[in-house]
């Protein structure tokens, strides 16, 4: 009898690792194979069909690599990433500090939502390449025009999105707060915030994205530094595979402040759906 029962004991053990195992997804369903083989099999194509085109219109990744080097040895392409790096992060961390509270504000204050609520959808449907011009007419060509390029991109994103998150809030979680006498400060801190964190994430993600957008189309309006500048330089001499060094540090930035924010919002705000 004892024999049987751990013969039995032994099975039932064994039942949830065959579950488990059974569960486990075939080699070709890994998300990793698809991501990672398809930008493998881009490349693939890309470095057999770029050779086949004239160097003066395209260039293809064994090229673009020796460039790469080339350019970081030197030295140019490390001091022009610094200098839209400079751009970026001060135009971005201003829309933040700006966007934010403003979108809080907003939410919450029914005259500041009133009064605002026309200016802000007007500015947000206008084109802002239209009005670069205008800024470096009226801010110069150097680094304060730039900033405020970038702040007017990143900001719409920020504002929007952290003004959704509060005005979503669940209103019966509201009122349970108050059921329970929260203060303002309670109610901030355990219903309102947690429910819009998700809401902020997102909308730095998307003022990143815009970000890396007006900080290229403000370099290209004043070429005289940054990555942009190298674009609009080698470009001009018909140098493709040194144009296309900018355009891949630019893409691989972007890829790695988003999937960083994406990562980071996962560990804040793991109760929000899209990160369950």
């Amino acid at each position: 009898m004892s024999v049987a029962n751990e013969v039995r004991g032994a099975a039932l053990a064994a039942e949830p690792q065959a579950r488990v195992a059974e569960k486990r997804p075939a080699w070709w369903e890994h998300r990793a194979l698809f991501r990672y083989g398809f930008v493998a099999l881009i490349l693939i194509v890309w470095q057999i069909v770029g050779p086949q085109i004239s160097p003066i219109f395209f260039t293809y990744p064994t090229k673009i690599a020796v460039a790469f080097y080339n350019l970081t040895l030197d030295g140019e392409l490390p001091i022009r990433l610094l200098q839209s790096l400079e751009v970026m992060i001060c135009g971005v961390a201003i829309a933040i500090a700006v966007g934010i509270p403003l979108g809080i504000a907003m939410a919450r204050v029914r005259w500041l939502d009133w009064a605002l609520d026309l200016p802000i959808n007007a500015l947000y449907a206008t084109p802002l390449v239209a009005l670069v011009p205008l800024l470096v007419l009226w801010f110069g060509i150097y680094l304060k025009a730039k900033i405020i390029v970038v702040f007017l991109f990143a900001i719409f994103p920020l504002l929007i999105n952290t003004y959704q998150g509060v005005r979503e809030c669940d209103r019966n979680m509201l009122e349970v707060a108050r059921s329970f006498r929260s203060s303002e400060g309670q109610v901030w801190q355990d219903v309102l915030l947690p429910f819009a964190t998700p809401y902020i994430i997102a909308g730095i993600r998307l003022a990143i994205g815009r970000g890396l957008i007006g900080m290229i189309i403000a370099e290209f309006y004043t070429a005289i530094s940054g990555l942009g500048f190298m674009i609009t330089k080698y470009a001009n001499n018909f140098d493709m595979d040194k144009t296309f060094v900018p355009v891949i540090v630019l893409m691989t930035l972007g890829v790695s402040l988003t999937s960083l924010l994406k990562w980071y919002g996962r560990r804040i705000a793991p109760w929000s759906d899209a990160n369950r």
